[in-house]
């Protein structure tokens, strides 16, 4: 059979339904193969990064690996950023690329080029994925398929590229004689219970433990798991950004969200604890805070994690690990079941009452934001929106003050889920990945992206109509990159470069760009529209765009500025309140006291 029907029908039977696509002289032929297959879909985007970024999308919203075809030169190295984002973020997506015939294919490296159109994107892809590799042998190509797809699911998964010259796509191939991939045996388990036993003996030590779950945490398959173990123990938890849909805003045990932009609750809960667990997690600057080594001084600080470089790259300028645990999730919480005796679920419930005492303290959204008349508040716009979505929605956001705002201010229900491109944060993710995700689940995707973030990929709205995707697309338009007019005012005393339109920038109306791309489109400018506006959004059939007017001067906050301690959000609490606050014997008197909130 001819090869690129091979792929077509290899993809198929691995379950892979849909591929996403830019057609290209180099990869017409494996195109052309998933088209005439009768059980396979290509959806076409209009951009390679969109399309890396939907398949990214289509793996996080239903766990089946995201495909992409691409042809050679600038279609293969326009994917590249969203193979970072994958890489980065531990997703598993798979990129076919075409590449120009075998015949002008450069002899040496020393050649920059001899095919039209010709990279070498083996050297190109080869830092950002597990694998990649270019095949040049027919009769290799199942193998290679086999191992590309074990290899970005195996152990800590990630994106694989493989490049096909045209001329191998259109050959003629014995299947008899295709080789094999055979998985290596996985070496055995690390024994990890001498260092699990120490963790237990830790907790039942501690009296101000908290636990910081991440994004490996439903990339592992381990959430049943991961919550049975902190309700045993009565654990206070914090949820990353990439853990943030593990369990819904309002379980007892989840105290929200912790990092450079808070909320100002987890920061303090971090700051005064006695011992930090952290699973599936790496612990980056983003959680931690810029300098590191202040991150918990108290505490003695756990991390679980099944590559060891992530348990290695700490640096005397950051925290030192008490204990570092190379395991892979599921062992480690099969260990823990097993190791774990008795337990008192009420142990730290004062502790826990004090986390929950500083989250009414100090929120997010005080009552005056909803006073505001003149423009829709980015916080009160994320509150509203939760209020009156449904169990099942998928919340994806983008990048900049619009995910920031977003994150600490969503209420999640149970089943919701919400993701972005956590660790590469390009403008311009949020969009593309609607599509992928759309196409991967039958569910509401509502997409929340900024007005910057919408212009790297505004084209998208073209995929979206075409496949008349049920995505709602709601745009924080406060006309500029507000992120960086904040940072410009922290470090360059306000004096904004290419960051506005009275500094460089340019933006459309885009209720009418909508409109052209035949959507429909509203307009909430105030918080007397808003509710409403977002109700007809969410109940209108079909895909919807809702333009936000935001207010250009609204910052984020609470957030970190670099060289303070977590604790020290700005804007600054008074000093004194932040010494009571880190005073570990004033939070026992607290504990203590019989007019103690319990």
């Amino acid at each position: 059979m001819k090869l690129s029907d091979f792929i077509a029908q290899f993809l198929n039977e691995q379950g892979i339904g849909h591929v996403f696509v830019v057609s290209g002289g180099a990869i017409i032929h494996s195109i052309d193969s998933v088209a005439r297959h009768p059980q396979m879909e290509y959806i076409c985007v209009q951009h390679e990064q969109a399309a890396g970024a939907a398949a990214d999308a289509y793996w996080r919203s239903s766990g089946k690996v995201g495909t992409v075809m691409v042809t050679s030169g600038p279609g293969a190295t326009n994917l590249t950023t969203s193979i970072c984002n994958a890489y980065f973020d531990s997703i598993p997506i798979l990129c076919i690329c075409g590449q120009v015939t075998t015949p002008r294919l450069r002899p040496n490296e020393q050649l920059r080029q001899k095919g039209f159109q010709e990279t070498d994107i083996v050297s190109l892809f080869s830092s950002i994925t597990k694998y990649v590799y270019r095949v040049m042998d027919p009769l290799d190509i199942k193998y290679q398929l086999q191992k590309a797809l074990y290899m970005a699911q195996e152990g800590r998964p990630g994106p694989v590229a493989l490049d096909i010259p045209d001329d191998l796509q259109r050959v003629e191939i014995d299947v008899s004689k295709l080789k094999e991939f055979v998985p290596p045996v996985k070496p055995l388990l690390k024994d990890n219970t001498k260092d699990i036993q120490t963790m237990l003996s830790w907790i039942s030590q501690a009296e101000r433990p908290l636990v910081i779950y991440g994004a490996g945490i439903r990339i592992a398959g381990v959430i049943d798991p991961a919550l049975a173990f902190i309700r045993k123990w009565g654990l206070p938890t914090v949820l990353t950004w990439g853990g943030k849909d593990i369990m819904p805003y309002d379980d007892p045990l989840n105290m929200g969200g912790i990092g450079v932009v808070g909320p100002r609750a987890g920061n303090f809960a971090a700051q005064n604890a006695d011992l930090i667990i952290a699973v599936g997690t790496r612990l980056s600057q983003m959680i931690t805070g810029g300098k590191t080594i202040l991150f918990a001084p108290h505490a003695k600080k756990v991390l679980i994690d099944i590559d060891p470089q992530e348990l290695k790259k700490f640096t005397p300028n950051d925290f030192a690990l008490d204990l570092a645990i190379e395991a892979d999730l599921n062992s480690f919480y099969q260990s823990i079941s097993q190791l774990s005796k008795g337990s008192n679920p009420d142990q730290f419930k004062s502790w826990r009452d004090q986390i929950k005492l500083w989250d009414t303290q100090y929120p997010v959204v005080p009552k005056e934001k909803y006073e505001k008349a003149e423009w829709v508040d980015g916080h009160v716009f994320v509150k509203t929106i939760s209020k009156v979505s449904r169990p099942e929605d998928i919340f994806i956001t983008d990048t900049g003050a619009n995910i920031s705002w977003t994150l600490q201010a969503i209420e999640l229900k149970k089943n919701q889920r919400i993701f972005s491109a956590w660790n590469h944060t390009p403008m311009g993710y949020a969009l593309s990945a609607a599509v992928g995700a759309a196409k991967a689940v039958n569910q509401r995707i509502l997409c929340l992206t900024g007005d910057g973030g919408l212009m790297m990929n505004i084209e998208e709205l073209a995929t979206i109509r075409r496949y008349n995707l049920n995505v709602k697309l709601f745009i924080f338009n406060n006309a500029g990159h507000s992120i960086q007019k904040q940072t410009i005012d922290t470090w360059l005393n306000s004096n904004y470069a290419a960051v506005d339109e009275r500094s460089g920038l340019s933006f459309p109306d885009f209720v009418k760009v909508a409109q052209a791309f035949h959507l429909p489109a509203l307009r909430a400018s105030n918080h007397q529209e808003l509710e409403s506006v977002v109700n007809k959004v969410l109940t209108t059939p079909g895909p919807v765009v809702c333009d936000l007017m935001i207010d250009p001067q609204q910052k984020i906050e609470p957030m970190l500025k670099f060289g303070a301690g977590l604790e020290d959000l700005n804007p600054k609490l008074p000093p004194t309140e932040i010494a009571s606050i880190m005073s570990i014997s004033a939070i026992k008197q607290r504990a203590n006291s019989p007019t103690y909130a319990r």
